[in-house]
């Protein structure tokens, strides 16, 4: 099984980027806008339409406030196992450590998924950031 690890430091007190992460339906306008056009809530899901035309279903599983984790995961005709965490980490001094780790088969796919991660989190940063 792939396993794809991105991390983060964003310059932006943490509390505030949680809030962003953990507003699950809202992904293209406080997360990840550009990369992420729209999302519709789909019962525990949400819809999510990328720039690139690709749309995805991403299911639900968890979001801990506590530890500032959230997790959700994807099941398709191409994706047989995809289960992503984002968890945020407080550095102090108004900034915040950004974490987000995907597991997934089939391997073949990894280096797709792993592109895409990397503009994700280039549009995260662009929108998080307090610069």
């Amino acid at each position: 099984m792939a396993s794809i690890h991105k991390e983060i430091f964003v310059e932006a007190p943490s509390h505030e980027v949680w809030d962003a992460v953990r507003d699950f339906d809202a992904v293209h306008t406080r997360l990840a806008p550009g990369f992420v056009t729209d999302a519709k809530k789909d019962g525990d899901a949400r819809v999510v339409t990328f720039a690139n035309g690709t749309v995805a279903r991403e299911i639900f599983v968890d979001c801990d406030d506590t530890r500032r984790r959230l997790v959700y995961a994807i099941v398709n005709e191409r994706i047989t196992q995809h289960s992503a965490s984002i968890q945020i980490f407080d550095e102090g001094n108004g900034r915040c450590k950004f974490v987000w780790t995907v597991d997934l088969l089939p391997n073949s796919i990894a280096p797709y998924i792993d592109s895409q991660m990397d503009l994700a989190v280039t549009a995260m940063k662009a929108k998080l950031d307090h610069r």
